[in-house]
């Protein structure tokens, strides 16, 4: 029976070794012939002070986008996203819609209410109803 000395390194502990040594590889610092001989090497290691050794010859990361504190606005990115793309649109259809009344020397039918008013009471009531959002911060909370 092998007896190995040290304290015993847990799954955690393991996935969190794995999961820097996969940004060490984002970043370029290994290629992936040694991320994946480092990656066994975690995962066939018994004690904490032998996954310190995977690390060992690189350097500490700072610490990730998601141990940092929340950004103040309560909308994901793609929430802005599409909120912004509902602007340009709403603001290039009342654009074409002044350019045609100015032609005509009148005001036309307001077409565009068709195109913004649908479109952002999706969007509003998206926001509103916060299930997205939600999702996203609970995802990112971990």
């Amino acid at each position: 029976m092998d007896i190995t000395t040290g304290t015993r390194a847990s799954d955690a502990e393991r996935a969190q070794i794995a999961d820097l040594l996969g940004r060490h590889l984002t970043e370029g610092r290994l290629d992936l012939a040694e991320y994946n001989d480092r990656l066994t090497s975690v995962y066939a290691t018994a004690t904490r002070e032998d996954l310190q050794l995977v690390l060992g010859d690189l350097p500490k990361l700072p610490k990730t986008a998601a141990a940092q504190p929340a950004s103040r606005t309560r909308l994901p990115i793609w929430q802005r996203i599409e909120g912004s793309a509902w602007l340009g649109v709403s603001l290039l259809t009342l654009f074409i819609w002044a350019a045609i009344s100015l032609a005509a020397g009148e005001f036309t039918y307001p077409w565009p209410i068709w195109v913004i008013a649908p479109w952002g009471a999706v969007l509003v009531f998206r926001v509103v109803m916060g299930w997205e959002s939600t999702a996203w911060n609970r995802y990112h909370a971990r």
